[in-house]
């Protein structure tokens, strides 16, 4: 599988994020305030909420729901009460166009 085009770079607005769902893997799509674009799994791992409704400051997402924070970096929850991470994404930027492939993560420290 190949990374697939899921937005246009034109189409994010900083430090928000936007739901993809690529062969049925919902993806939240964040274009931080350093205006990096980063890709991790859409579903809070604590209950089962859309992350994409939530908040961004910094490198973090934090779910609308209950409060655990995310890092849009490596997926790992950074406060209670998630304890599992996320998967994290590889985005490769070609022109405007932002692909993503879901079947492949990024090895994280």
């Amino acid at each position: 599988m190949s990374a697939q085009k899921v937005l246009k770079l034109s189409d994010l607005k900083q430090d928000a994020a936007v739901r993809v769902v690529i062969d049925d893997i919902p993806i939240a799509v964040v274009l931080d305030s350093n205006g990096e674009v980063h890709a991790i799994g859409d579903t809070c791992t604590h209950g089962d909420i859309s992350l994409s409704d939530g908040f961004v400051e910094g490198e973090t997402l934090e779910c609308w729901a209950h409060g655990s924070a995310f890092s849009l970096r490596t997926g790992r929850p950074l406060n209670l009460p998630a304890y599992e991470p996320v998967p994290v994404y590889e985005v490769t930027i070609d022109g405007d166009d932002i692909l993503i492939d879901p079947h492949v993560t990024k090895e994280v420290n």
